[in-house]
């Protein structure tokens, strides 16, 4: 999904699976704002994602608690990778809650599938997407969460437009992305995002930005509504 500038042994692989994903990744723009679209990240560089210091560099506990989930709430989890929020939306909205886990990767759904298992959660669904569907019911889902994914969508605004179908007319789409304004952040240009570029794609879907919740060292959490046309 994205790639430190410092790379682990984890982060070495994903190098190489971006290096060659980039080939055609990297002439691929955002029709809107011309921004270049990442490549996507392989299953092979799925341990990156669950390596043990993320918790301490990205704060994904305090990222959930920022979205003020609700015990009984729908949530997907898009471009869901190893389910490492996953597991965490799970536990937010509780059992009587329910969260579907969807990514283009059958082997990212498997991962998922096994963690699932270890923790024993059985209010998760997961779905296999494609590059310009998520695969969701319509009007079903009270949040829509990407972490580190809406840069990389290759088609991103047919994509978007599915997920809009699939919310609640009172439902937040939510993106979590790389700080692109922040050039302290160590992580590589294309695989960031500044505010400026998420409101003017995003614009163009029928969404606004609702609010900016900058609580987390590297991140934007930014919460969308969908605009009333």
């Amino acid at each position: 999904m994205r790639m430190m500038t410092r790379l682990g042994a984890a982060g070495a692989g994903f190098a190489i699976v971006a290096a060659v994903a980039g080939a055609w990744a990297a002439q691929e723009r955002h029709p809107v704002s011309g921004r270049v679209i990442a490549p996507t990240m392989s299953v092979l560089g799925a341990p990156w994602l669950d390596r043990p210091e993320r918790e301490a560099e990205e704060q994904p506990t305090r990222a959930v608690e920022a979205l003020r989930l609700r015990r009984g709430m729908v949530v997907a989890d898009v471009g869901a990778g190893s389910g490492y929020y996953t597991v965490r939306l799970s536990r937010a909205v509780g059992r009587d809650g329910r969260v579907v886990a969807t990514d283009v990767q059958p082997g990212m759904l498997d991962l998922i599938r096994r963690k699932l298992q270890r923790e024993k959660l059985t209010n998760v669904s997961l779905v296999q997407g494609s590059v310009d569907d998520p695969n969701l019911p319509a009007a079903t889902f009270d949040m829509i969460l990407m972490v580190d994914v809406y840069h990389e969508l290759a088609t991103p605004q047919a994509f978007v437009r599915k997920l809009r179908t699939a919310l609640k007319p009172d439902g937040r789409l939510v993106l979590i992305e790389f700080r692109g304004e922040d050039p302290a952040v160590p992580i590589q240009p294309l695989h960031k995002m500044t505010v400026a570029q998420v409101r003017q794609e995003l614009d163009a879907d029928g969404f606004t930005i609702e609010r900016v919740i900058d609580v987390l060292p590297w991140q934007h959490i930014i919460v969308l509504k969908q605009r009333a046309d």
